[in-house]
């Protein structure tokens, strides 16, 4: 079972976090599972950038970037070569390291 490691973020994680998670499962959904509350405003359908990560380990190891992912992260704030969108990298059965980046596009974020 894949480990994902998050990396401190002030707000979602301020310690870090280590979660576990099985495979065909994406980031997003691992998170939220596992206490770290990344935005997600589309309700993860691949139509914002709120749940955009940076990968810094592991990147090889998610599933394929298609195309409609990548059009839309060229919208996200901070956008790196190994970026993603959480809820479309699909775990495998490699460790990943991700980065939540401090800011995202959404502006009226809902706080529950």
């Amino acid at each position: 079972m894949p480990i994902i490691t998050v990396l401190p973020h002030p707000e979602y994680c301020p310690q870090g976090k280590q979660v576990s998670a099985g495979r065909g499962t994406s980031i997003c959904e691992a998170l939220l599972e596992n206490g770290v509350p990344i935005e997600h405003a589309c309700d993860m359908q691949c139509a914002c950038t709120t749940c955009h990560v940076v990968v810094r380990k592991g990147y090889d190891s998610l599933g394929e970037l298609d195309e409609s992912e990548e059009d839309l992260l060229d919208r996200a704030w901070g956008l790196e070569p190994t970026s993603r969108l959480s809820c479309q990298a699909i775990l495998a059965d490699e460790d990943v390291t991700i980065e939540i980046p401090k800011y995202s596009i959404n502006h009226a974020k809902e706080h529950g």
